[in-house]
């Protein structure tokens, strides 16, 4: 008998998921497990509060949604950040893993071109064992995260459409119906202990539906006052785009370093 040898290309892998901590202590994945190398992903994220000056990025590996049940591989802090409103800056962070194993993080502030990054080279290093335990791990309390990453997505977005609602009101001033801004400002405040309690989607999601409603109807006195003017909806708690390049815009933020 005759065999045939075939040629068989083996290719290196990322053993475990690669991302940043963003708002409410979870993990957001740039590069997925088990994603061919070299690799270089890039995400666009923004700030969290109004006039933020600086953003954390933590550089995590893992399968699990909460930040802090990964692992930390490294840390750094972009500065300088311009004074803006939450959720307009820009801030690109490019992950950039080459043949060796060796992974580059960057974190580009858009408006003003400075960057921040830092390398990483024990990122391939976790044995096969410990890769099995982590990923076996995750699976394990799948259903666990899952309702996590649920819970605060629901209270980022409580967050946001509050936000939302106090910028009008601000921006209306006495054109706002005194009955309309007391429930608003009611509304509100119930909002903000709801996200600072880290309450569950059962209290969070009929605030948002009724903070949603009364955004509306103050939308409806809206051109009567100031008029929205450019960028009034970046503000939103998540970041836009600015409709170049491939790069996906992940809705999701870094908290004030």
């Amino acid at each position: 008998l005759k065999g045939e040898v075939k040629d068989v290309l083996l290719l290196d892998v990322t053993p475990l998921s690669l991302g940043v901590e963003t708002r409410g202590g979870v993990m957001t994945k740039i590069i997925e497990r088990n994603t061919t190398i070299p690799v270089r992903r890039s995400e666009t994220f923004s700030t969290a509060e109004d006039n933020q000056p600086a953003v954390d990025v933590v550089v995590l590996q893992g399968e699990r949604e909460r930040a802090a049940d990964n692992r930390v591989l490294g840390r750094f802090q972009l500065t300088d950040i311009r004074p803006a409103p939450r959720g307009e800056p820009q801030i690109e962070v490019t992950f950039d893993i080459d043949a060796n194993g060796i992974l580059n993080v960057k974190a580009r502030d858009r408006d003003t071109g400075k960057e921040q990054g830092i390398t990483i080279s024990e990122s391939s290093n976790l044995d096969r064992g410990e890769v099995e335990r982590m990923v076996q791990e995750a699976e394990r309390n799948q259903g666990q995260d899952q309702a996590l990453r649920e819970a605060v997505d629901a209270r980022n977005e409580l967050d946001a459409v509050a936000y939302q609602v106090e910028k009008r009101l601000a921006e209306l001033g006495d054109a706002a119906p005194a009955h309309e801004k007391a429930r608003a400002e009611m509304l509100v405040s119930d909002a903000r202990a709801a996200v600072k309690e880290e309450a569950g989607v059962e209290r969070v999601r009929p605030l948002t539906s009724e903070l949603q409603q009364v955004l509306a109807g103050l939308a409806a006195h809206q051109g009567g006052a100031t008029g929205g003017g450019p960028g009034e909806d970046a503000a939103t708690g998540g970041p836009t785009s600015d409709g170049g390049g491939d790069d996906d815009v992940i809705d999701a933020e870094f908290d004030k370093g």
